[in-house]
């Protein structure tokens, strides 16, 4: 098991890494996370949902993602709570006190999990959540050390060096978890940057005060491909991919609960497109593409967009040459209208939308998950994949993609657009280069430019980065101990 210090730490990096290096050591390994908190989740092939980190680690592991690999998910959704995910379908929506109440409940649900896992795979390498070591929480674990005991697992440590006080807080961690105490097997010091001679003073030091080994000294990582759990992350609100050569700029409007801006990372590896995120009037005046991003609480995003005036700015940009998009929440609010008769996204029954977009969106309890697969319209050889998350269903003149949905047994046409604004429900859908490709090309076109036929493989790319951090991980960790530990 792989514990941290703190939240992103690195734990999901240690975890991915662990598994693809176990994968090619021939050993039928799975990856497993009892409760994750996250804005970014994945459908799996049965339409249940989970964090998307656990579907990187279990692809790491080539293998599918289940619902068994994170039991427990929760989705924050602002005053009302937070939405809890069990076993991939909604279970309730809570507030914290409510939600630690539950705690016995959904500990069966880990241990199901746990067992399912225990018999299919042969290893299982195990991620904690922020920190073992909060001690008003202890009594209620579902995610940390309760996991480990359970399993009697040996737990690895890992402390990330870049936000400074590492020392300090392994040996804090592992001195309030002192009934654990033999638990606990080691720590691993993470995105370091420098010489690690530097440490090795530092590091006798912390071995001897804890009587634990370091086993192993991980460098930062500029890139690694896993995507940020957190919509508030620093990365996503600093992130700016200039490029000289860039000719396509994307602006993505940064909502206060933005979800699954995991839908955007191939666009930031193409070439010729220049991404960010703001919500700067600035930004998008100079756009050749803005996209509503998915959220987490669409009225109030829409609200947001409403006070800042962006709703204004968009209608006058839809009469230029400037391509609007919307995903998921994005795409309701581009619509006339937002009806919520049993309030499940706010206390408000109806909202007016930014009008872009001739449809209605009502939303209802039951949520929609699912993978889905099919073509664009306009060009039936451009092929899509990639998923649905949402509450509300929109009622207009759709027709943008036709898709089956896989786990409903349903085809149906998909995504309503009028112009150059169009919207859809599919998450994932840049990760089809082809498609991709197709809208990055009107651009260039209409600039004067030649289209690129095809620029790089996301599938490819994607497995480039697991190897790279698999790579990088085994050859500064003492592996073989850690395997030794494992009891492999």
């Amino acid at each position: 098991m792989i514990q941290g210090t703190s939240s992103n730490c690195g734990k999901s990096l240690i975890v991915t890494a662990l598994c693809r290096i176990a994968k090619k050591r021939g050993i039928r390994v799975a990856p497993f996370k009892a409760q994750n908190m996250s804005l970014q989740s994945f459908v799996t092939e049965d339409g249940g949902e989970i964090g998307i980190a656990q579907a990187v680690q279990a692809e790491a592991a080539c293998i599918t993602p289940t619902v068994h690999m994170n039991p427990v998910l929760l989705k924050p959704s602002g005053r009302q709570g937070v939405q809890v995910v069990v076993h991939g379908k909604l279970y309730k929506t809570l507030n914290s006190k409510d939600f630690y109440s539950e705690h016995k409940k959904l500990w069966e649900k880990v241990v199901c999990s746990l067992n399912f896992l225990s018999k299919e795979y042969d290893f299982l390498v195990i991620e904690g959540a922020g920190s073992p070591a909060e001690i008003n929480l202890l009594d209620r674990d579902i995610v940390n050390m309760a996991v480990a005991d359970y399993l009697k697992a040996p737990v690895i440590i890992v402390g990330d060096i870049d936000r400074g006080g590492v020392f300090a807080s392994l040996y804090g961690t592992v001195k309030i978890l002192k009934d654990y105490d033999s638990l606990i097997k080691g720590f691993i010091i993470n995105k370091f940057r420098g010489y690690r001679e530097i440490l090795l003073s530092g590091i006798k030091k912390l071995e001897n005060m804890i009587e634990k080994p370091c086993l192993g000294v991980i460098p930062y990582i500029e890139e690694t491909g896993i995507p940020d759990e957190d919509g508030v992350s620093v990365r996503l609100y600093n992130y700016k991919s200039f490029k000289m050569d860039a000719t396509v700029k994307v602006v993505v409007l940064r909502l206060r609960y933005i979800s699954n801006f995991s839908d955007f990372e191939p666009l930031r590896f193409e070439p010729d497109v220049e991404l960010i995120y703001s919500l700067r009037r600035e930004d998008l005046l100079n756009a050749d593409i803005i996209i509503i991003p998915g959220s987490k609480k669409t009225f109030e995003d829409l609200r947001l967009l409403k006070e800042l005036k962006i709703d204004e700015t968009l209608r006058k940009l839809s009469k230029k040459d400037i391509e609007i998009i919307g995903i998921c929440g994005g795409f309701q609010m581009l619509g006339e209208r937002l009806i919520d008769p049993y309030q499940v996204e706010d206390s408000i029954k109806e909202i007016d939308g930014i009008g872009l977009l001739p449809m209605e969106t009502v939303f209802y309890p039951e949520k929609i998950t699912t993978q889905v697969e099919g073509y664009l319209c306009l060009e039936p050889s451009i092929k899509i994949r990639g998923y649905e998350i949402h509450k509300g269903v929109s009622y207009g003149q759709t027709g943008v993609f036709k898709v089956t949905r896989t786990s409903m047994n349903e085809t149906l046409f998909e995504g309503v657009s009028n112009g150059n604004v169009w919207g859809t429900y599919i998450h994932g859908v840049f990760d089809s280069d082809s498609f991709r490709r197709w809208i990055i090309n009107r651009h260039r076109i209409k600039k004067g430019l030649s289209p690129i036929s095809h620029s790089f493989s996301w599938i490819k790319l994607k497995e480039s980065f697991i190897n790279k951090i698999a790579e990088t991980v085994e050859r500064n960790l003492d592996i073989d101990r850690v395997w030794e530990i494992a009891g492999l």
